[in-house]
């Protein structure tokens, strides 16, 4: 039976998982508007301002616990939602349609997510990331966007209406005030960081309580929830037929968690976590591996391909609620 302190605390987490989707959503349809006028192609904005802006909430709530010293929070965060991302979210999406994908995107960011993948579980390895490896790693990020920025351009005339069409601007569509953009990326961001807060108080008291490690709730329930963004954008720009805005979105956001969530987390405060975090890590270089060798070989992610992606992140999830793995 469920004790009142612990309803309390589910009724937070679930809050702030709705907390999360619309602040980042409100944070994206602002970011999305105001980028429109750099003239940039709908796939480099799929990797950059929609990557970056749905996964704000990772970024809050890593960077949250990194200062709360909950390194397996943190760290599980981060390879819990890039496992999520690329097994279930684009497992799910190509459920809703084949996805074909670009060769730039496979050839230049697919090998990108690879090594940002090793690099930042050799990082790990230790079980400790400190203030150096940190600022190597948002180095590393800060070049890769910037070089995306620098080569990205598409036609002006074009890249704002496939952003509109692929991008969920429900939300804010209705606002039109002067500076509606920047008060309402203003606001977005606030949501998402009082609900991230929020959720990371809400999670580790759980743990505790039900004496599931924190590695193990991070990896699961907060990646999940902190990744509902990318998930409700990815699916509806792929309804749409909006794919580059929908697979670049969880390719950017992979790489954008590895090297800029996880390298402004250990810049604020080195991470330290236990050996079990490992056990997911590796499973993320399984995982990035062959979704990324899938791509290359075919160009695209089938449907039997997706099943088996989002089936395997399912029982990722089982055993590790039950904890028969890390």
């Amino acid at each position: 039976m469920v004790s009142d302190g612990a309803a309390v605390q589910i009724g937070i987490l679930v809050a702030t998982v709705a907390g999360l989707w619309i602040g980042a959503r409100l944070l994206v349809d602002s970011v999305i508007r105001l980028a429109r006028r750099l003239g940039l192609s709908e796939l480099t904005i799929g990797l950059t301002v929609v990557a970056a802006g749905t996964s704000t909430p990772e970024l809050v709530v890593t960077a949250d616990a990194a200062l709360a010293g909950l390194g397996a929070i943190a760290v599980g965060n981060v390879v819990g939602s890039n496992i999520y991302n690329l097994a279930f979210i684009l497992g799910v999406v190509s459920l809703v349609r084949i996805i074909p994908i670009e060769r730039s995107l496979v050839h230049r960011d697919g090998v990108v997510l690879v090594v940002s993948t090793l690099v930042g579980a050799a990082v790990m390895f230790d079980r400790t990331v400190v203030r150096v490896e940190g600022a190597v790693l948002l180095v590393s990020f800060v070049a890769y966007t910037a070089y995306l920025l620098r080569t990205g351009d598409g036609t002006p005339d074009t890249v704002p209406s496939s952003v509109s069409e692929g991008i969920p601007t429900a939300l804010t569509e209705r606002v039109t005030f002067r500076g509606r953009d920047a008060v309402l990326l203003v606001l977005g961001l606030a949501v998402v960081l009082v609900s991230g807060d929020l959720m990371v108080g809400a999670a580790s008291t759980l743990a505790r309580a039900a004496g599931i490690p924190d590695s193990i709730i991070g990896g699961t329930i907060v990646a999940a929830g902190t990744s509902t963004p990318e998930f409700a954008v990815s699916l509806v720009a792929i309804r749409q037929g909006r794919l580059g805005v929908s697979v670049g979105n969880v390719v950017g956001s992979n790489i954008f968690n590895m090297l800029g969530v996880l390298g402004v987390a250990a810049v604020i405060r080195p991470v330290s976590f236990g050996s079990v975090a490992l056990e997911s890590v590796a499973w993320l270089i399984v995982v990035t591996v062959v979704v990324v060798a899938a791509l290359w070989t075919g160009r695209k992610l089938s449907r039997p391909e997706g099943a088996v992606f989002a089936a395997s992140e399912v029982g990722r999830w089982v055993l590790g609620l039950l904890g028969l793995v890390g």
